[in-house]
């Protein structure tokens, strides 16, 4: 891809030196003098110049007008233009990699030059000095390029007093150039061409563009990283009628883009890449764009949404005319219209990275209609959620040099007609994230291209056989094959085209045999080889010129070559992982003085480490891990100044920690788990590893107390688990920074070179297994305390770490309660406080800790009912064993066996009801007794006492008898005379 670009740059550049022909400064023809006063101000401005190169070696003599960077007028003999580029007047001369530009300054005599009518300073290096503000007297200037010279301060506003100025460009990339006032703009009513590149603008968005309009005959705008952080909702260039290009890329724009910009007519170039927050849909649902002679529409890297299909289809005005269509890194969802096809001027396409998440994005298959694009240079559309198969209509693309397909879901197979015309390709890369696309070609098939220099194809099928149509390719420097499904040795034809390789990538393959010694990597571009995962066998192969080397898993043994470091002196990666090497690290090695990350891990590599590393200053990841070393840590170790992981795990070495470790001031991961290290974890190391996030020091003798001082670091994993260490968990662990931030990646920050990157891999014990970490695996903080003689408490501050995503406090003498806030804790995975002496109920906070899949509390003095409410319903009876004061479902012990009205406590506590809420039940039921006992008394015992009463209340009752049954009677007569 890198090749590609290339080319593409190399395309433009051709044109741009082309156009810039007009430039050529000889005067030759010149009969007439040039005027003695201007003779001697341009003499003082060369005197004032720095010419490293000495290209004004010819301002000698009378004639100014026969020197280089002047021309004069035939007639009158003044200067009219003054070019000061160098890579112009000097390129007969001097070699332009030796070529040097113009510095010092600009004297004040240039202002002697009265009918300068032409200034071009650009390409120079004025080292920070404000713009003269005497320029602004040079009032026949109708064209003034003041870029890439590296002026700096505030723009003077004198530069207004140039009425006639058709061209102005003050653009300089990295430069501290500002400018606040923009009246002195308006009064250049001339101007037809105006750059600002990288022109701090300090102003209001909204003065900015009108004074723009008080230009009207303004055709091209370049304010690219100009900080503007706005665009108005209403066209600002209504005055503007004949503006051709609009370059605004590069803005933080904090707005949506307004539909004003896709109605100027006359635009044949507009571009609003990299603005960054450049938001929302592109306005395509207003109608179709007037944008009819539009030649080159860049959006790229912005968070534009909608629909691609309708993008395209609001753009068919512009149908014959657009050659550059850019639409990467966006959010654009949808899928491909048939109607792409009509832009048959396309040039460049560009729609990759549109994934918005791993749901949407642009998807769908190429349109058919894709091989109609007669004049396609280029297509990228790697990175997208496209899919289908890949159609052979690509086959005809004549002009196409660079086809990048790369990491989309695509299937079927391509074939011989896929490529059928594809006779001018440079560059091709194809993938499919699920394995499902193949790659088959006949055996004898030779490509009708021949000036391949760039192929990557990953996750395909193309084996079993390596592919021979690559061998006819001669310019190729860059071969990716990666799991691809390739077997058997690595062809001989690819040993003679090793001298040109630059990136050999035949990683996760079944490549066998031995590594070849015939391979000749002698590119002056120190290339990479990756031959990772594959069944090489026989001793490591070191060819001499390369930079980067990984030959991690393949079973490669022996010894290390005891030249390693001569051999390879320039190396910047050595990856050897994985493997069966066995014997010492080689001291050739302290020559490989560029060397940016070593990995010897997983091996059998015996002696100690070697004390040598005062050699090494790039040195930035040291992996000798899962190896049989023995002796300790070279103290020339904290000597290297970039030195970010070092992993020691898994050997024999022993030594005494507290006094390692004084000067690894930019280490982030020490890793030394399962050695026999001993002594105690210095108080010092938050001041000598202000770094460190990853501390892993399991599985040795380590002696003392935890420091507190571990809390001013940002860890986010600790693993002091195994050793012997005693006292209180240290209160302020609950305070570290880093156990409060959410999932990371452990390698975002790691990486070493553009094509491989260390693979970090962390083991953490999670549940009794080990479960390995590699790059860009998401994992959460953990605290792992287990296996040691802790006492005291549980810090009730550590449920302040509501990110944390394992805790083991297991195997100490911890006494007390769980915290009771310990639910706070919500992205907890991981719990173990089993065998300790913990005592009281399981806190109830626990059962909104509903990531929790792991929870182990057995062997301690708990005691009380266990929760039912989620999670806790899928526990065993394993999690809480030994501990006798607990009860419920699942220990099968009812909790009305404890002491008597503890059971109904707890039980009568998880129902919601407390002590009041008893005595109120009670009390209700006391009244109502009360309540019936009186009333009984007060009726009935009335009436056994008084005989009169007694009478009158039954002969009462009897009567009431009578007159109901009467009625009775009455009614039902009633009904039968109704009744036919």
């Amino acid at each position: 891809m890198a090749i590609t670009k290339i080319y593409e740059y190399f395309v433009i550049s051709l044109f741009f030196l082309f156009a810039s022909t007009q430039y050529v400064v000889s005067s030759n023809n010149v009969s007439t003098l040039c005027i003695k006063e201007e003779r001697v101000a341009l003499l003082k401005i060369k005197k004032d110049l720095k010419d490293p190169s000495n290209c004004l070696s010819s301002w000698v003599g009378e004639d100014c007008c026969n020197w280089k960077g002047i021309q004069c007028n035939n007639q009158t003999g003044h200067v009219l233009k003054l070019k000061l580029r160098p890579y112009l007047i000097c390129i007969k001369t001097v070699s332009i990699f030796s070529l040097s530009p113009f510095g010092g300054k600009i004297n004040p005599s240039l202002a002697d030059l009265k009918h300068l009518s032409h200034l071009d300073l650009r390409y120079n290096d004025f080292e920070g000095v404000p713009i003269p503000e005497f320029i602004g007297s040079l009032n026949m200037l109708n064209y003034l390029d003041l870029s890439d010279s590296y002026f700096s301060g505030m723009v003077p506003p004198h530069l207004g007093n140039l009425s006639n100025l058709h061209y102005l460009d003050i653009s300089t990339p990295f430069s501290s150039l500002w400018v606040r006032d923009f009246s002195w703009l308006s009064a250049l009513s001339s101007l037809q061409f105006l750059s600002m590149n990288y022109v701090n603008i300090t102003t209001s968005p909204h003065e900015w563009f009108q004074t723009m309009n008080k230009i009207p005959s303004l055709l091209e705008l370049h304010l690219m990283y100009c900080n503007l952080a706005f665009l108005p909702p209403s066209s600002p260039f209504l005055n503007i009628t004949s503006l051709s290009v609009l370059d605004l890329s590069g803005n933080p724009f904090n707005s949506s883009i307004p539909s004003w910009l896709f109605n100027i007519s006359t635009l044949t170039y507009l571009s609003l890449s990299e603005s960054s927050s450049l938001i929302g849909l592109v306005p395509s649902m207003l109608g179709r764009w007037k944008l009819c002679k539009l030649q080159v529409l860049d959006l790229s890297s912005n968070f534009i949404t909608g629909d691609i299909a309708d993008t395209i289809e609001a753009m068919s005005c512009s149908n014959q005319s657009l050659m550059l269509l850019d639409l990467s890194y966006n959010q654009l969802t949808g899928k491909l219209p048939h109607s792409l096809g009509k832009f048959t001027n396309l040039f460049r396409l560009d729609i990759s990275r549109n994934t918005v998440n791993s749901h949407s994005g642009v998807s769908g298959p190429i349109p058919t209609s894709i091989g109609n694009l007669s004049n396609l240079r280029s297509l990228y559309l790697e990175g997208n959620m496209m899919n289908g198969t890949i159609p052979e209509s690509i086959g005809q693309l004549t002009k196409l040099f660079s086809l990048h397909l790369l990491e989309n879901d695509w299937k079927g197979i391509m074939t011989n007609i896929h490529f059928h015309n594809l006779t001018n390709l440079v560059s091709f890369s194809v993938s499919s994230k699920k394995s499902t696309l193949a790659l088959k070609v006949t055996n004898n098939w030779v490509p009708p291209f021949k000036d391949l220099q760039y192929v990557e194809i990953r996750d395909c099928q193309i084996g079993p056989i390596f592919p021979n149509w690559l061998r006819n390719q001669i310019p190729l420097t860059e071969i990716i094959l990666k799991n691809v499904g390739i077997f058997g040795e690595i062809p001989h034809w690819l040993y003679n085209m090793s001298s040109q390789i630059q990136n050999l990538d035949l990683s996760h393959n079944k490549l066998s045999g031995y590594l070849p010694k015939e391979m000749n990597f002698t590119s002056s571009k120190y290339p990479t080889v990756d031959f990772s995962y594959n069944r090489f066998m026989g001793s490591v192969q070191i060819w001499p010129g390369v930079s980067a080397l990984y030959l991690r898993n393949n079973s490669l043994s022996g010894t290390l070559p005891t030249n390693i470091g001569k051999e390879i002196s320039h190396f910047k990666d050595l990856d050897l992982s994985n493997n069966y090497l066995n014997g010492s690290i080689p001291l050739s090695l302290n020559k490989i003085q560029n060397l940016s990350y070593l990995d010897l891990s997983n091996n059998y590599l015996t002696g100690e480490i070697p004390e040598f590393w005062m050699g090494i200053q790039s040195l930035n990841i040291i992996d000798l891990s899962n190896n049989r070393l023995v002796g300790g840590i070279p103290t020339s170790i904290c000597s290297l100044p970039y030195l970010s992981i070092l992993e020691l795990s898994n050997n024999n070495l022993s030594q005494d920690l507290s006094f390692s470790f004084h000067n690894c001031f930019w280490l982030k991961t020490l890793s030394l788990k399962n050695n026999k290290f001993f002594g105690t974890i210095p108080k010092e190391m938050s001041k000598n590893n202000p770094f460190l996030s990853e501390l892993l020091l399991r599985g040795n003798t380590l002696t003392g107390s935890i420091p507190k001082e571990l809390c001013n670091l940002t860890l986010y994993l600790l693993d002091l688990a195994e050793n012997n260490f005693s006292g209180l968990i240290p209160t302020c662990l609950g305070d570290t920074y880093g156990f409060k931030l959410p999932q990371t990646y452990l390698t975002d920050s790691f990486e070493t070179g553009d094509y491989v990157s260390y693979t970090k891999h962390t083991e953490l014990v999670l549940n009794g297994r080990i479960v390995k970490y590699l790059k860009k695996m998401p994992v959460h903080p953990t605290i792992d305390l287990s296996k040691n003689d802790l006492s005291g408490e549980i810090p009730v501050k550590i449920t302040q770490l509501i990110h944390l995503g394992a805790l083991n406090l297991s195997w100490n003498q911890l006494t007390g309660n769980i915290p009771s806030d310990i639910g706070l804790l919500k992205d907890l995975e991981n719990l173990d406080f089993s065998h300790n002496n913990l005592s009281g109920p399981i806190p109830p906070t626990m059962a909104s800790m509903t990531f929790l899949s792991h929870l182990n509390l057995s062997y301690n003095n708990l005691s009380g009912r266990i929760p039912l409410a989620n999670q806790f319903a899928t526990y065993d009876a394993s999690t809480y064993i030994g501990n006798p004061g607990l009860c419920g479902d699942h220990l099968l012990k009812n909790c009305s066996s404890l002491s008597p009205g503890h059971g109904e406590q707890e039980r009568k506590h998880e129902d919601g009801v407390d002590g009041d809420d008893n005595n109120e039940r009670w009390g209700l039921y006391a009244s109502i007794a009360v309540g019936y006992i009186t009333g009984f008394w007060i009726v009935c015992g009335s009436l056994m006492l008084k005989r009169s009463w007694r009478h009158a209340y039954f002969n009462s009752v009897y009567d009431m008898k009578d007159k109901l049954l009467v009625l009775i009677a009455v009614n039902l007569a009633r009904i039968k005379e109704l009744m036919p």
